[in-house]
């Protein structure tokens, strides 16, 4: 709830997110580049958008267009230089700066201030919220609209009650205590307050059952159509993302069973590594489709080193850590890990290969991956784990394990199976969407790892360092957001 935001929502009353007009002006008018815009001179009212299934249904797509063509695309949460995937893979122990730029430097060695910009968007925070604006102002106008195809209407009710869950999930997890956004009315979100993080959870949980109900199983587009894309949430998007929230609040048995929806969906499954974020991956659950860009993601390019770190706009490489972690004969080391090699002086560096299309104006190939079904095993495991079934945990590591190449295991002690399931969460997701950053504060192993890794770093770790700090032009304008502890 940037200031623009508080200005956005003071002057889009009754008017669609830039986003969601964005895209109508695509399909309507035919316009093929994406500039960032305010509101337009004569507004399309929420009452004309809303009255088709067409742009009602653009409208939602507006919210996805968006999380992957923000401005210069540089400057989104989802990928880029400013994602969560790079910005918080540089402040645990993936990633190593090559840079004394903000944020980029603050972030590795954990300096965060308050009033540190640079191209962080408000740490996350703009980004999020703006779309949260975006969502709830989708989802009143699907409510209000009398017009709409009940099964159109409901299938964009349940897209938008997902998104609103994906974005709260990722506010909760990054911040702790976050505003609870479900209106657009400019007035309370003026002057809201910090929500307690269960209740953040509640209503996480409430928006995903509701999905759920209102979601198919089978992919859709915007016609409500089956399609192979998986580029909207379907119910399985619902059920893979409340298998991740059931887990973090470590409701194990509703973790097993969600997972388990996934695991035992014939949709999906394990392919082979050369195909895991391709367009037409089997593991997709949820993918972001490239828009009018010119690259088919922001991971590649910034990734992918093509030159020494330091030099142009790379930024980073793996760490050294992260590079040791995996076993001899790890497929995800030979498959999703490169090097590149400078000349003078002669260094090797590692860096993520995950996404490999780096050029630009190349056949669209890579899809952005948000969720996949390696990480429904993973839950499935740890959740066994804790529900005291050893044998089936063991069953599904190694479902993991065996599709990287290595060899079955069997620790037969929850902390051994804890543990080896952290290490394959490890060697499964770097780089990807925050996951370890994520995990090592939800296991509580956040201080005990971090204070050595900080130490590496050349600086002394502090536990509030766990939540990142509220930007500080959000306190400035409403004084009833609290700083997080630390920050000044």
């Amino acid at each position: 709830m940037h200031h623009y935001m508080y200005f956005k929502l003071n002057l889009k009353k009754y008017i669609l997110p830039p986003s969601a007009i964005l895209y109508i002006s695509v399909i309507l008018y035919g316009c093929k580049k994406f500039i960032s815009i305010g509101p337009p001179p004569t507004s399309i009212t929420k009452a004309t958008v809303y009255s088709s299934n067409t742009s009602a249904a653009a409208a939602v797509t507006g919210i996805y267009t968006s999380m992957v063509a923000n401005g210069t695309n540089t400057n989104s949460f989802s990928s880029g230089l400013s994602s969560i995937s790079l910005l918080v893979g540089l402040a645990s122990d993936e990633l190593k700066s090559y840079t004394s730029a903000t944020p980029y430097s603050q972030f590795y060695s954990n300096s965060l201030t308050s009033s540190t910009n640079g191209n962080s968007n408000n740490y996350f925070w703009a980004g999020l919220y703006n779309e949260l604006y975006d969502v709830n102002s989708v989802l009143e106008g699907l409510n209000e609209s009398s017009t709409l195809t009940d099964s159109i209407r409901q299938q964009l009710i349940g897209e938008a009650k997902f998104m609103r869950a994906f974005l709260h999930f990722y506010a909760v997890n990054l911040y702790g205590d976050v505003p609870l956004v479900t209106t657009t009315n400019y007035q309370t979100n003026n002057t809201i307050s910090r929500t307690p993080s269960t209740q953040v959870y509640q209503q996480i949980v409430s928006d995903l059952r509701d999905a759920q109900a209102k979601l198919k199983d089978k992919y859709a587009d915007y016609q409500g159509l089956s399609t192979s894309a998986r580029i909207r949430p379907n119910r399985g998007a619902a059920n893979a993302l409340l298998a991740r929230i059931y887990l973090y609040q470590q409701k194990w048995d509703s973790a097993e069973a969600q997972a388990s929806l996934l695991i035992n969906d014939t949709k999906y499954s394990l392919g082979d590594f050369i195909n895991t974020f391709l367009s037409t991956s089997p593991e997709a659950i949820w993918q972001l489709q490239p828009v009018a860009s010119g690259y088919n993601t922001f991971d590649a390019p910034y990734f992918v080193l093509t030159s020494t770190p330091g030099t142009g706009n790379f930024y980073v490489a793996l760490s050294d850590s992260l590079a040791k972690t995996f076993e001899p004969g790890d497929k995800r080391f030979s498959n999703w890990v490169k090097t590149f090699t400078s000349p003078s002086p002669i260094k090797t560096y590692y860096y993520p290969f995950k996404y490999q299309v780096y050029k630009t104006n190349q056949p669209v190939t890579e899809y952005l991956m948000v969720l996949r079904l390696a990480e429904q095993y993973l839950i499935r495991a740890e959740a066994r784990t804790h529900l005291n079934n050893f044998g089936g945990a063991q069953s599904d590591l190694n479902v993991i394990r065996k599709r990287a190449g290595l060899s079955i295991i069997t620790p037969n002690t929850q902390n051994d199976l804890l543990s080896a399931i952290m290490h394959e969460r490890q060697a499964e997701f770097f780089t990807e969407w925050g996951h370890r950053w994520f995990d090592l504060k939800r296991t509580k192993m956040v201080d005990s790892v971090m204070a050595q890794v900080t130490s590496q770093k050349g600086g002394a770790w502090n536990s509030n360092w766990a939540l990142m700090p509220l930007p500080l032009s959000e306190i400035t304008i409403n004084p009833n957001l609290k700083q997080n502890p630390g920050y000044n």
